[in-house]
């Protein structure tokens, strides 16, 4: 009995020792599998980055992948489709080997035949287990989402599907990627993302006839073709066959820009949802590939024919020619006279391969849109560049083809009828304010032309030109913006009109000669400039032929720099950190400015010993408030001709208050000061 019952349990134990290992080992199983699910969706959703799916299936505004985008061809618009898991609107019905079929034959799940405008082609090259990863993530890393697709709106006979499988016949290579046995594991990596996943080629490989990319990789007779150039929506995708170092490379996948170039139009979208999420080794991959394709045929520069691009220089026809002076008012700003841009803020023009391509769309698109920078993880700011739609076509075409001729770097003419056909495709928004901004390039036209051109550049090279008279790093045109020709920035139109006239700071009359130097001993911290020489001749004939119709008791549009409410309390302590966040990046850290490594400035200091003294407008709280509100800072968004202003009154007294207080000069003649009048609440003394 005893022995039967301790078999009996014996059995029984060791029964529950065999359950309790099955179940242990059906949980670890268990866990396991989840693990692997949960590598999987993440694996997947770094491939979905790779291939930019958000980009077309993510309408503006949108939920996430629920399509609806609009997607405009030389057939007819298309709208993207609804890839989330929805079982009613989206692909959640779809099996492996459905979306398998779609993603590699452009065959949707109910048998009608996809459009390639849908990467199907370059798709087709991804490897099994990554189309399996891909698959995994859309099913299960994402929310479902109730959104019906929109049919399509082809023009016949583009409207017939059927036409698509004699396309697919005749162009499709539905076969994987096969790794050249001959290239290194980098390179294999690099040409898989591009060919595949990137679908680099949809934009930048010319179309056939029939809309067909002329060749789907760098291997045969029609490999040249690969990734050498095309226009898409008005832009050019330039040739992407080393373009540049693979460290210039990587690092403009990642952050949208590099010593070049800056990101623009559809590029900036690429670079935003994908590539600067992609990791290092992968960008690395990507750029090492495209510096092993040789030049192409249609891009400067030329195969066998290096440029010499000649950054820091000043181009010959600068002061000399409408499209240079043109170039010196609108653009000169932010690409700098020496075309080099400001570092991680500005790209330069010297060597831009927008400007270079023989096709010049993205810089006509650009020019007369605008654009801004795409905002990364490395440059989170965004910098915006006004479109110019306001200049006309004559205009645009000069100032164009000065900078493609500038710098070495080579560029083609840009014909007015070139710039009115892009303006008629794109039709741009005009800006209509009432203020008319003089133009440098007619001063040419004027019998003192060569004197004017001088009293220009004593604005605008101030520093440069007058050293004896300039004692700090400031010229002219730092408070007057684009030398005296933009509204609220304190512009020179019609200013002499007003002279002689009285000054309640110096308790007189005073003439223009008198206001000029005024700047000189205050602002620029320097010594008065003799009201005979040929440059004060020079400043003041330049100041009358701003004044155009203006008469004593005129008024001029844009005068100044406008009013802020005095009622309005600064508080420094905010002002201290808007300047870190929008000041600091043009004018340094400790106010001291941006300089290069020559030490030469390229914006000036807001305070310290190089910087305007306490005797100047802008060391008054509201002036330099007023003046901040209108123009300050450059490149926040699409205003003419900067981009300037855009903090609010409150942001503006803040951070007036911070920066006009700082150290600066002293002002020895203070004491004279408003001798009859009363004196400013906010001035310095």
């Amino acid at each position: 009995m005893r022995s039967s019952a301790r078999g009996r349990h014996v059995r029984r134990s060791i029964a529950g020792l065999v359950l309790m290992g099955a179940a242990f080992l059906a949980s670890t199983v268990s866990v396991w599998a989840a693990t692997a699910d949960a590598q999987t969706v993440e694996r997947g959703r770094y491939l979905a980055q790779a291939g930019d799916c958000v980009a077309c299936h993510t309408a503006e505004k949108g939920a996430a992948m629920a399509g609806g985008r609009a997607l405009d061809t030389p057939f007819g618009k298309l709208y993207s489709t609804n890839i989330t898991p929805d079982r009613e609107t989206g692909i959640g019905k779809y099996s492996f080997e459905q979306f398998d079929r779609a993603m590699r034959k452009g065959v949707a799940a109910d048998g009608h035949n996809l459009y390639p405008a849908m990467p199907y082609p370059s798709y087709a090259k991804m490897t099994a287990e990554d189309m399996r990863a891909l698959y995994t993530y859309l099913m299960q890393g994402l929310v479902p989402v109730k959104q019906t697709n929109r049919a399509s709106e082809m023009h016949w006979p583009f409207s017939m599907r059927w036409g698509l499988s004699l396309w697919n016949w005749a162009f499709l290579d539905a076969t994987p990627f096969k790794p050249d046995p001959q290239k290194d594991a980098v390179w294999n990596r690099g040409a898989y993302l591009v060919q595949g996943l990137g679908h680099c080629g949809a934009c930048h490989t010319p179309r056939g006839l029939v809309f067909q990319e002329k060749a789907m990789g760098d291997a045969g007779p029609d490999g040249r073709h690969f990734l050498a150039g095309e226009t898409v929506e008005h832009w050019r995708a330039l040739s992407l066959r080393g373009l540049w170092t693979v460290e210039d490379t990587t690092l403009f996948l990642k952050t949208g820009q590099n010593r070049f170039a800056t990101a623009s139009g559809n590029m900036a979208d690429v670079i935003l949802h994908s590539t600067q999420h992609l990791k290092d080794e992968d960008l690395s991959a990507i750029a090492t590939y495209l510096k092993a394709l040789p030049p192409g045929e249609h891009e400067l520069p030329a195969p066998g024919v290096p440029r010499q691009v000649v950054a820091g220089s000043l181009p010959e026809k600068l002061f000399s020619s409408r499209g240079g002076l043109g170039y010196v008012q609108f653009c000169g700003d932010c690409h700098r006279q020496d075309g080099g841009g400001v570092p991680k803020v500005f790209p330069p023009l010297a060597g831009n391969p927008a400007v270079m391509a023989k096709e010049p769309a993205t810089l006509l698109h650009i020019v007369l849109t605008g654009g801004q920078t795409v905002p990364t993880a490395a440059h989170p700011r965004i910098f915006a560049m006004p479109g110019f739609a306001r200049l006309n076509d004559r205009e645009l075409a000069e100032i164009m083809t000065f900078v493609r001729a500038s710098w070495g770097n080579g560029g083609a003419e840009v014909s007015a009828a070139q710039v009115n056909k892009m303006r008629a495709a794109l039709d741009p928004k005009i800006d209509t304010s009432t203020f008319e901004t003089p133009r440098l390039a007619d001063m040419l036209a004027s019998a003192n032309a060569q004197q004017l051109v001088r009293g220009m550049r004593l604005h605008l090279e101030t520093k440069d030109l007058l050293p004896q008279n300039v004692g700090n790093a400031l010229n002219c045109t730092s408070c007057h913006l684009n030398a005296g020709t933009v509204a609220d920035g304190s512009p020179f139109v019609g200013v002499s009109a007003f002279f002689p006239s009285y000054a309640p700071r110096a308790g007189r009359v005073i003439t223009l000669e008198d206001r000029i130097n005024g700047c000189f001993r205050r602002s620029m911290n320097g010594k008065p400039l003799p009201p005979e020489s040929p440059d004060m001749k020079a400043m003041v004939a330049y100041f009358d032929w701003m004044k155009r119709e203006t008469k004593p008791d005129g008024k001029v549009p844009g005068r100044g720099v406008g009013k802020i409410d005095r009622k309005l309390q600064p508080n420094p302590e905010n002002g201290k950190k808007i300047y870190a966040d929008q000041c600091a990046v043009c004018h340094g850290k400790d106010g001291e400015g941006l300089q290069k490594a020559d030490g030469r400035y390229v914006y000036p200091p807001l305070w310290g010993d190089a910087s305007f003294n306490i005797g100047a407008g802008m060391a008054r709280t509201y002036t330099a408030a007023a003046f901040v509100k209108r123009n300050m800072p450059i490149g926040f968004h699409g205003k003419f001709p900067l981009g300037q202003g855009g903090l609010s009154d409150q942001e503006a007294v803040d951070v007036a208050e911070y920066f006009s207080h700082q150290p600066r000069p002293d002002f020895p003649d203070k004491v004279k000061d408003w001798p009859k009048d009363k004196k400013p609440a906010d001035a310095r003394y």
